[in-house]
């Protein structure tokens, strides 16, 4: 049996120009609502999604545009840990990856999938590199098994051969290859397709999802929004204000502690690597526990990353990565390359930042740890930081616990995420079932059918659709031209493809009676 049309129609979590009109004249009207998140990136919406599943009252604000920071910039992995294991953070290593496995198994399978990282290995000290990145590997692997993700799903490391070293990564230098190791973890389609799935199920169980809303002050039962489309502003009474912020929290509650850190990526052609589909996996010279990455991805791209170093002075909106950091990138993925990567095929570069709890020291940004923290402020907000991609979840169900535990008036119930399946998510093994081509069962999973029988138009560049363009304004919440190539679709990474696929994006709007907001 084919999937055709699964489960409720996107009708009731579709994310719309007008649905943002009506709700934000709601909440103009409303008297008190239980929650009020602040930000919406994946953590924001995590907590959203948690809330409107326990029956809260629930309103998330914006002021740029879902994934607009960090939750775009990431390196689309879903991590188990390894990195944390080897630090001795064992907490933070299980909870990553019992995270990724639900990631994995239950709530997105469609927009998951299991990559190999294949570290070569290159004499002289082949064997005892060898046998300490593999046994790393194998302790990763021990945390995949104590979750229970099955073998089908992540493979168990190991040794492999000089020859499948090339042919899995046909770009490494064959003089002294020795053989490799190969690992695997979990790796999104894109953290930015995450964090709209997660919303648009928030607003299927009733959650405000709203774009384009600053909050100009708030407490933690009140808060001032401007709608920075039509400037207007509104007073909100909440029950609860929880900022999501992120390296951003500080401009809601100067009493919150951060030290930034900065995650650069190079972007370069997948054909430059030799068309490999694996994480080639370099450690950094004088390191013992911090690789390199490539990491291949949609549209014929591969993202090198990344690096870990502190981002002082002033919070920008969007982050940009230094000549330093690209120079390091690229001197370490070329040590073990055949034809070193140079300058020029840099096509593009992205950078996000990291908002790390600050030690008691100034901590190098590497070392410091990525749990996550709830802090109450003196007017009663609570921002969350810290934590990562991988755990937003888990994030989310503690903030919206902490919530809970301050207000005894709202409904006490636990967080029913952990089995809530994202929009679009499908059976890993039945995925094939689902009658759409492959790249949209990818990007869409069981929704699908529904996004290619959107409109025909004029397509964009490396292959993506009308129909993609189209559902990115009628479903998933795009009002401006950068939403659809930044964050629906990533064609704005490389300057090239932006300006092949501007005139494409401007006929979804077209298509779809919306006028495109101005970027």
């Amino acid at each position: 049996m084919t999937a055709r049309i699964v489960g409720r129609t996107p009708l009731a979590s579709a994310l719309t120009a007008a649905r943002r009109a009506r709700e934000l004249e709601a909440l103009a009207d409303a008297r008190e609502i239980d929650l009020l998140v602040i930000g919406g990136g994946i953590t924001g919406v995590g907590i959203a999604l948690d809330a409107a599943s326990r029956g809260l009252r629930t309103v998330l604000v914006e002021r740029h545009d879902l994934a607009h920071g960090t939750s775009r910039f990431s390196s689309k992995l879903v991590h188990g840990g390894l990195r944390y294991l080897a630090s001795g953070q064992v907490g933070i290593a299980r909870e990553s990856a019992l995270e990724r496995h639900i990631l994995l198994t239950r709530t997105a399978p469609h927009l998951t999938r299991a990559l190999a990282q294949v570290v070569p290995l290159h004499g002289p000290g082949h064997l005892s590199r060898g046998a300490y990145i593999g046994l790393g590997y194998e302790l990763g692997d021990g945390l995949r098994r104590a979750v229970g993700t099955p073998g089908a799903i992540l493979p168990g490391p190991g040794a492999i051969s000089r020859g499948d070293t090339l042919r899995l990564a046909p770009s490494v230098r064959a003089e002294g290859l020795r053989g490799g190791v190969r690992g695997w973890d979990g790796q999104l389609i894109d953290d930015a397709r995450l964090v709209v799935a997660v919303a648009r199920t928030a607003a299927g169980y009733g959650a405000s999802v709203l774009t384009r809303v600053e909050a100009l002050s708030a407490t933690g039962r009140t808060a001032t929004l401007r709608d920075l489309v039509t400037g207007a502003t509104v007073d909100v009474r909440a029950r609860a204000v929880v900022s999501a912020t992120g390296v951003w929290a500080g401009d809601l509650d100067p009493q919150v502690r951060l030290r930034p850190s900065r995650g650069t990526h190079l972007v370069v052609s997948t054909a430059r690597l030799g068309g490999s589909d694996v994480s080639l996996t370099v450690p950094i010279p004088g390191s013992t526990n911090r690789f390199v990455f490539t990491l291949p991805t949609q549209h014929g791209r591969t993202y090198i990353g990344l690096t870990d170093v502190p981002a002082d002075g002033p919070i920008p909106d969007v982050a940009h990565a230094t000549e330093p950091e690209i120079d390091a990138l690229l001197g370490t993925v070329n040590t073990v390359l055949a034809d070193p990567l140079q300058r020029a095929d840099v096509l593009a570069t992205f950078a996000g930042l990291r908002p790390l709890l600050a030690g008691e020291h100034d901590d190098d940004t590497s070392d410091l740890s990525r749990r996550h923290a709830i802090i109450e402020s003196s007017s009663g907000v609570l921002s969350i930081v810290g934590g990562k991609l991988t755990t937003y979840r888990r994030m989310a169900e503690d903030a919206v616990d902490a919530v809970i535990r301050r207000d005894p008036g709202l409904p006490s119930r636990p967080s029913p995420t952990r089995s809530i399946p994202l929009v679009g998510a499908w059976p890993r093994p039945r995925l094939g079932e689902i009658a759409a081509p492959p790249r949209l069962v990818r990007r869409f999973g069981a929704e699908a059918p529904y996004a290619a029988s959107q409109p025909d138009g004029p397509g964009a560049a490396c292959g993506v659709t009308p129909q993609e363009l189209q559902w990115g304004v009628a479903v998933e919440g795009a009002l401006s031209i950068s939403d659809l190539l930044d964050r629906r679709t990533r064609l704005g990474l490389v300057a090239a493809d932006r300006e092949e696929s501007t005139d494409a994006a401007a006929a979804a709007f077209t298509r779809a009676g919306v006028t495109p907001l101005e970027d």
